[in-house]
C-alpha cells in the first residue's frame, strides 16, 4: 500500500536527573531517601548522573536531528522522585514535552519512590499531559493503559508497572490484570490492524541474557504480557535494568529492546527503533550527539 512507509522511534530510559541531597532538609527528605543516600554518595550514583540533564537535552536534539517520529522515555527520569528532579527532566526534553503526539513517558519505580509521591500524584503533575489516549476505552488502572496512534503504520502504548515499594531494595513491577485485560482488547482494536504496536514499559520482560529478571526486581507478570503480543509486529521497549539490548522477536514473544541507562556516565545511549510495512524490523545504538555506538562498545 502507498501509505506504508519506514518509521523512525527514539527510545531512553533511566535518565535519573539527581538534585543536591545535600543541600536539602533532611527531615523533609523522610528515611526512604536518607537509606537511598547511600547509594548517591558510597555507590558513586551522584556523580554517575551529575550531567544528566545536559544528556537528556542532548538525546533530544538528537531526536530531531534523527527526524523521529516518536520518542519514548520508558521511566526513571529522577533519582528518587522530587519535584526539583521532574521539574528539570521536563525542562531538559524541552518542546517534545509539550506534544503528546510526538512524546510517550511512563514512570518508573524511581519515580514513585516513596508514598506521599505517589500520593501527591507527582509524576503525573509533570508528565501527565503525556498519558493522554487516543483510545481512552481502554483504560483499566488510571491513564493506563494509553494508546498513541503515530502516523498509519504504528501505535505506541503505555503501561504502568512502578509500584510504591515496601521498603528501598523492593523493586519488582506488575503490570496486573486489569491493564493487561485492557491491553487485550486493544490489540483487537481494528484501528491498530496493520501496525506495528510498541508497548512502554519500566521494569524488565527478560534480563540482557534472556532470562526472567530475580524476585525483587523484574516484571512479575511477564509472560501473561508476552502472550498477548505475539511476532514482529510488536516490540516491548523497557528500562530498569541498566544495560543496552535487544531481544528479536519470535513466534511467541514480542521484541525486546532494553535502553539500559541513557544518561549514566560512560554509558550513556540510546535506541533508534525501526518500523516498516507495520513490522518492528530492528534497532540500532547510538550515543548522544547522534552517531552510533560503535560496535565494540556494544553491551
Amino acid at each position: 500500500m502507498p501509505w506504508m512507509t519506514s518509521m523512525r522511534f527514539l527510545h531512553c530510559s533511566d535518565v535519573h536527573i539527581t538534585a543536591n541531597y545535600l543541600s536539602l532538609p533532611l527531615l523533609k527528605l523522610g528515611w526512604r531517601r536518607w537509606i537511598a543516600m547511600a547509594e548517591l554518595s558510597v555507590g558513586g550514583r551522584s556523580k554517575a548522573y551529575a550531567r544528566a540533564p545536559e544528556t537528556l537535552a542532548t538525546i533530544a536534539s538528537d531526536a530531531e536531528q534523527h527526524g523521529v517520529d516518536h520518542f519514548i522515555l520508558s521511566g526513571d527520569l529522577t533519582a528518587y522522585a522530587l519535584d526539583p528532579e521532574f521539574q528539570l527532566a521536563r525542562a531538559s526534553l524541552g518542546a517534545l514535552a509539550e506534544d503528546p503526539g510526538r512524546c510517550t513517558v511512563v514512570p518508573g519505580n524511581h519515580d514513585v519512590f516513596t508514598p506521599g509521591s505517589h500520593r501527591a500524584g507527582r509524576f503525573a503533575r509533570h508528565f501527565g499531559h503525556l498519558l493522554e489516549s487516543d483510545l481512552p476505552e481502554y483504560r483499566r488502572e488510571g491513564a493506563f493503559p494509553f494508546v498513541r496512534l503515530v502516523g498509519k503504520g504504528a501505535a505506541v502504548v503505555g503501561l504502568l508497572s512502578a509500584r510504591v515499594p515496601f521498603v528501598p531494595g523492593f523493586a519488582h513491577g506488575y503490570i496486573g490484570p486489569a491493564q493487561l485485560e485492557g491491553l487485550a482488547e486493544l490489540v483487537k482494536d481494528p484501528r491498530l490492524a496493520g501496525r506495528a504496536v510498541l508497548v512502554v514499559v519500566h521494569h524488565a520482560p527478560l534480563t540482557h541474557k534472556g532470562r526472567a529478571d530475580s524476585l525483587l526486581h523484574g516484571l512479575k507478570d511477564a509472560q501473561a504480557l508476552f502472550r498477548l503480543l505475539p511476532g514482529p509486529r510488536y516490540a516491548v521497549l523497557h528500562g530498569h535494568i541498566h544495560h543496552r539490548y535487544h531481544h528479536p522477536a519470535t513466534a511467541e514473544r514480542p521484541h525486546i529492546f532494553s535502553a539500559g541507562s541513557s544518561t549514566q556516565a560512560g554509558r550513556e545511549g540510546y535506541w533508534l527503533i525501526e518500523v516498516r510495512d507495520g513490522q518492528v524490523v530492528g534497532g540500532q545504538k547510538h550515543v548522544p550527539g547522534g552517531t552510533r555506538e560503535p560496535a565494540r562498545a556494544q553491551a
